[in-house]
């Protein structure tokens, strides 16, 4: 029996992750942690009966507490609470699917209680990925891709030599505006920019893939994950969403991932590696693909993507930067306050007035963090 935690077990991701459950007996709960969702979090509980359970804030968990006191289940709350499930003693693998940069530090304290980590949280490596994958060595600990691109990858690469790589090829939609120009994405509303064609997923990463943001933060969190210059990581436009990322090695050849836009697999795959196991659902099927089609990236009208690779390079705290302004501005957007073209231009203005930090400490990230959100608050 493995025992995992998961932390944004409401979210997208992890309700997910909880469908994996179901139809793998071998796997059990130990924890559940949400942000406000009491309602889906008290279901969760019943159903699957963790040990413990965590929502930010302490009127939420006292409101939980109320409602789940019929059963064993200890309510925690705050970072405390976070920290505390990620590292309870029975738990072998930690599902990272909540929001934010919240989840830097219940992952850095879970890896170093040895426990692996099933990473879906962006902000994690995007952010602190100089301080999480070093200290992830250090303890022996595994860091597993949830993201469908990088798992992806992390599948291409089984067998192979990584320093033999020649570049990485990361597919993307292209969203629900490929190809339409600056002039036709003024008047973008929330409805539209919230229709992905292809994947069904959370309102603020719907957003970011419209943007092309969310392709960014996966470049970032590649170099990372994959220890890899950024001269060597390319963003292919793959409507279909069949193939879902490219490996090519130093002889010319290119592996690739295959399927249907379905996160589960990603998901089983990471909770079970290097295991494969069964798993329901449709099926490609190659006598019904008509084509598959490829295109380069729009950088001009989707400058978001451009502003990571130069956040990236950059370095340091610049990257907290580049995923701190956009996440105001896509909660800001969201809320009708700003307009669609004006979450590239923000993230673009609090980049242009950084002050970069080198090698920062998780307190100098979330400094960085608090700064960049004050500086946007003060303008828009």
């Amino acid at each position: 029996m493995k025992h995992i935690s998961v932390l944004g077990s409401t979210g997208s991701i992890g309700t997910q992750t909880l469908d994996v459950v179901r139809n793998n007996p071998e796997l059990k709960i130990a924890a559940l942690a949400a942000g406000g969702n009491i309602k889906l979090l008290e279901q969760q509980i019943r159903e699957f009966r963790p040990e413990k359970a965590c929502v930010w804030a302490e009127e939420k968990a006292l409101e939980l507490r109320s409602a789940v006191s019929d059963l064993n289940v200890e309510i925690l709350s705050g970072m405390d609470g976070l920290i505390e499930i990620s590292t309870m003693e029975s738990v072998e693998v930690l599902v990272t699917a909540i929001v934010g940069m919240i989840g830097i530090r219940p992952t850095i304290e879970a890896i170093k209680a040895g426990k692996d980590i099933a990473l879906a949280n962006k902000e994690t490596l995007v952010t602190a990925g100089h301080i999480i994958m070093p200290l992830a060595k250090e303890h022996g600990v595994r860091i597993l891709p949830v993201d469908s691109e990088h798992s992806a990858i992390f599948q291409s690469l089984k067998g192979e030599d990584p320093e033999k790589i020649s570049r990485i090829l990361l597919t993307a939609s292209g969203g629900p505006f490929r190809g339409r120009t600056m002039d036709q994405l003024k008047e973008i509303q929330v409805e539209d920019a919230l229709k992905h064609p292809n994947w069904v997923m959370g309102r603020k990463i719907t957003i970011d893939s419209a943007t092309l943001v969310n392709k960014g933060l996966e470049v970032m969190e590649a170099k990372w994950l994959f220890d890899v210059d950024l001269d060597r990581i390319e963003v292919v436009v793959h409507p279909q969403s069949v193939i879902h990322s490219m490996v090519e090695f130093v002889d010319g050849g290119i592996i690739a991932q295959l399927g249907t836009p379905d996160m589960k697999l990603p998901i089983q795959y990471a909770l079970f590696y290097p295991e494969r196991r069964f798993l329901g659902g449709e099926r490609l099927d190659f006598a019904k693909l008509s084509q598959l089609t490829f295109e380069q990236p729009d950088k001009v009208n989707f400058p978001g993507l451009q502003l990571a690779f130069e956040a990236s390079a950059a370095g340091g705290s610049m990257p907290t930067v580049y995923n701190a302004a956009n996440e105001l501005a896509v909660s800001k957007f969201l809320d009708r306050k700003i307009r669609f073209l004006e979450i590239p231009e923000i993230i673009s203005c609090c980049m242009s007035e950084h002050k970069i930090v080198q090698n920062p400490s998780v307190e100098e990230i979330l400094e960085t963090e608090k700064t960049t959100y004050e500086l946007i608050e003060s303008r828009w």
